[in-house]
């Protein structure tokens, strides 16, 4: 049966771990002659803008001997030009995996359940997995460990990369704490599928970023105007100017915690610049692991065992 990744719950603990030390092993690999993925294809899908995911997985896909295809949504017309069923039903007969960055969640339920090979979200409103599976391997790299640890989130709680983060915080049963307005909240369905994962799931909501950096092991913050939000620029810049990671806020962490962005990143907005470019930002290794564990998890999906 084929395995999507649309969710960073559709994968198990388990699942994620052995994803993240196939990365490493990817990772260290400078001269592997190995072509895991000759003869198979990728089609990448984009609605949205993107620097880190296509470089990533295109340059991933081509290291290890497979193809990409670009598909740019003025391209395919989804659900416009052809119905979703029937460009889902077209790209499963000539590829082996699909993946698509989207505006809307629900396209990416609707090609995955008419699509007989794997669906990953590159991104969609609602999760951010890719950019999740990279987090915890660079925390993993960082730290040593993915256990014990307290995640601290601050600005928008409602975004893709908040909600994928939650939801991986529940899996690996670690504490997380989210820094942000009341209308900026992690989404109640979000919480209510992280409780149910983990019945004792160390959550705290709260408007007082000191409060949630506290003791923090890994300080996370993202863009306050997601692609699709430019119109909400002004309002946004207001309700979440007193969530900005400075020094200051860092200083109630713990004194190795680390930074993590997953980028584009707004020096003076979301972040400080002191803290983007200091020594405790991990923010550009973050940004390459995108490409080693994506591979881990081609290989994954594709069901590959060797590299």
């Amino acid at each position: 049966m084929k395995k999507d990744f649309l969710s960073i719950t559709d994968l198990t603990k388990q699942e994620i771990e052995n994803i993240i030390q196939k990365a490493i092993v990817l990772k260290h690999a400078k001269n592997t002659v190995a072509f895991p993925l000759q003869n198979k294809t990728l089609v990448m899908i984009f609605e949205k803008p993107s620097l880190r995911t296509r470089v990533s997985f295109e340059i991933g896909v081509k290291q290890l001997g497979g193809a990409t295809v670009l598909l740019e949504n003025n391209t395919i017309g989804l659900g416009t030009r052809e119905s979703i069923k029937d460009i889902s039903f077209v790209l499963a007969r000539m590829s082996s995996a699909i993946m698509a960055r989207v505006n809307n969640h629900t396209l990416l339920l609707q090609i995955a359940e008419h699509a007989n090979v794997p669906v990953i979200n590159g991104l969609s409103d609602l999760e951010h997995p890719c950019q999740i599976l990279a987090d915890l391997m660079t925390i993993y790299e960082k730290k040593g460990r993915l256990k014990n640890l307290k995640l601290a989130c601050i600005g928008d709680g409602a975004n893709n990369v908040a909600h994928s983060l939650c939801l991986a915080a529940s899996v690996f049963d670690l504490s997380f704490s989210v820094a942000s307005p009341l209308n900026y909240r992690l989404s109640r369905s979000i919480v209510s599928k992280a409780k149910d994962i983990n019945k004792s799931f160390d959550l705290l909501e709260t408007e007082n970023v000191q409060k949630a950096v506290t003791n923090a092991d890994v300080v996370i913050t993202d863009t306050w105007v997601s692609m699709g939000n430019e119109g909400e620029k002004k309002i946004r810049e207001f309700y979440l100017r007193p969530y900005q990671v400075t020094s200051d806020v860092m200083r109630f962490a713990k004194t190795n915690a680390i930074f993590l962005h997953c980028m584009p990143v707004y020096r003076g907005s979301e972040a400080t610049g002191e803290v983007v470019d200091g020594v405790q930002s991990a923010m550009y290794q973050e940004a390459e692991n995108r490409l080693h564990v994506q591979k881990a998890l081609l290989l994954h999906l594709l069901g590959v065992t060797q590299p």
